[in-house]
């Protein structure tokens, strides 16, 4: 466990094992433990994970720097320089996924592969606009749990609301993009859940834009609980980041 200066912050990050490097992005208002905790030492086994905890998620304070997609995406490769790193492989779930996009698209030579897991970066007009069912939205008790685990590492617990509501609108509001996903070069699995808040239809067009891609599709699953299957994602992605 340590902090890289970068960019104005002291960007909060772990490493466990050895091997080539694969930087893990956690999802938004969640921490490293909440996204990936179960695939941890399994993924360490083989490889050397970096876990990251973005700009005013956990262990990493927030500031008075606006939150984007492209200055979280600046963090992650100003860490690597920190840590030495000339090329990972990225694993990014939902807020992660849209910052490994954000990383491979704008310093493509610093990307081998690319996991990404519920997060559609492709964002034509009236996209957002689409209501969700409510079965699709993450439960009481996953709200809680994002509350009770910021709470328990922030260093001031009390900005989680004041975070959460200007993370949301960073999200909203981010325009995504189309013409730079059909550039993307780097081997790209998708996974998403059937019942994630990108509809199936979306998914499959996202899909059609990326020239290298790879696209898993979990039943009976909404967004929180894509990570929540962690032997299903482990043996999905352990044979394409092998390949």
């Amino acid at each position: 466990m340590a902090y890289a200066p970068v960019n104005g912050l002291q960007l909060y990050y772990e490493t466990r094992g050895a091997g080539r490097p694969l930087v893990l992005l956690h999802g938004g208002l969640l921490t490293i433990d909440l996204s990936f905790g179960p695939l941890l030492e399994p993924l360490a086994a083989s490889r050397q994970v970096i876990a990251v905890e973005l700009q005013g998620h956990g262990h990493t304070a927030d500031t008075d720097r606006p939150v984007t997609i492209e200055a979280l995406a600046g963090d992650v490769v100003a860490l690597l320089d920190h840590l030495g790193i000339d090329q990972a492989d990225l694993f990014g779930f939902s807020l992660g996924g849209l910052v490994a996009y954000a990383v491979a698209l704008g310093a493509p030579a610093r990307v081998g592969k690319l996991i990404v897991a519920s997060a559609d970066a492709h964002r034509p007009p009236g996209r957002e606009s689409a209501p969700l069912d409510d079965d699709r939205m993450p439960t009481p008790a996953d709200f809680q749990a994002m509350r009770d685990a910021y709470g328990a590492v922030a260093a001031d617990p009390a900005h989680f609301d004041e975070f959460a509501a200007k993370n949301s609108a960073m999200v909203h509001e981010f325009p995504g993009w189309t013409d730079e996903l059909r550039s993307l070069q780097a081997p790209t699995m998708l996974i998403f859940g059937d019942r994630d808040f990108s509809p199936l239809p979306d998914v499959v067009e996202l899909f059609g834009l990326l020239p290298n891609a790879q696209l898993a599709v979990l039943p009976g699953t909404t967004h929180m609980g894509v990570m929540q299957r962690s032997g299903e994602v482990l043996a999905l992605i352990t044979p394409f980041l092998g390949s």
